[in-house]
């Protein structure tokens, strides 16, 4: 099928297969897609972290824990929040090797909501999902940003 371009008598007729041409930015959506992702998810790790620090009224009192206490997993979320934001940042201002290491965060937030999944099972397998798409995006589309 052939396309044509121009007005009139004088139109050029050029290849429809011209039209699809590659582009070496098609994979930029899903780079952009896990930086806001990894983003969304650091800044309500880091607001969970400073709950739990604070012995805040938004997790329940007189739980026992397993691990550690209430506190540690406050220092640890806060911890892995600041690192996410990082990486996010990282991520959007295009960083060299920035990717692999939001490749970690996202694996280390499927780690948690495997950890959680007995107390908010939606809420672990939204979060088990966002992270492969997180992971696909940046091993497979992140190398064109290099």
């Amino acid at each position: 099928m052939a396309s044509t371009v121009g007005a009139g008598t004088g139109a050029t007729v050029r290849p429809a297969s011209s039209e699809y041409a590659s582009d070496e930015s098609s994979g930029y959506g899903w780079v952009v897609f896990a930086g806001v992702m990894i983003g969304i998810v650091g800044t309500l790790n880091f607001i969970y972290g400073i709950a739990a620090i604070s012995n805040s009224k938004f997790y329940a009192r007189d739980v026992t824990y397993v691990i550690t206490g209430l506190n540690t997993w406050g220092w640890f979320l806060l911890v892995l929040g600041v690192l996410q934001l990082g990486a996010s940042l990282g991520i959007m201002a295009q960083v060299k090797g920035v990717r692999w290491f939001g490749v970690l965060c996202a694996a280390g937030n499927m780690l948690i909501a495997m950890a959680i999944v007995s107390a908010a099972p939606f809420l672990a397998v939204t979060l088990l999902a966002i992270d492969v798409l997180v992971i696909y995006g940046l091993i497979v589309h992140g190398r064109r940003l290099a």
